[in-house]
């Protein structure tokens, strides 16, 4: 879905009180806390996440799911540890209703997805 939003409180405010903008908004809270010295901003409608070397993760609450974009997952989970058990598409990572973030190994991919990041290693598709 797309939501017509010129800056994150709008897109935050647009979006329907429902499962997944708490989804959404637990996603968001673990980046904003591990990406420290990044902005989040508005990038293709959705929320976006980026630093000086440009935009890392991208946040979008879909129709049937909240997507979190970030380039290859492989790259960043190479042994499929850290998303075990989610839904992975090409370049996104699916929260469907039923998924429970707090008993998943998000954090630890987001962080280590930083770190790669920082560290000047490709992480995109």
């Amino acid at each position: 879905m797309q939501y017509n939003a010129q800056t994150p409180v709008e897109y935050l405010d647009v979006l329907a009180e429902d499962w997944r903008k708490e989804k959404l908004l637990q996603l968001r809270e673990i980046i904003l806390d591990k990406a420290y010295g990044f902005k989040e901003r508005i990038n293709y409608k959705m929320l976006c996440y980026t630093d000086k070397n440009g935009d890392l993760f991208h946040l979008n609450a879909q129709k049937n799911y909240v997507s979190l974009y970030v380039g290859n997952s492989s790259k960043i989970d190479t042994d499929g540890s850290l998303l075990k058990g989610l839904d992975i598409g090409k370049g996104c990572i699916r929260f469907k209703k039923s998924v429970v973030i707090k008993d998943t190994k998000i954090d630890e991919f987001i962080d280590k997805a930083i770190t790669l990041w920082k560290n000047g290693i490709d992480v995109g598709c």
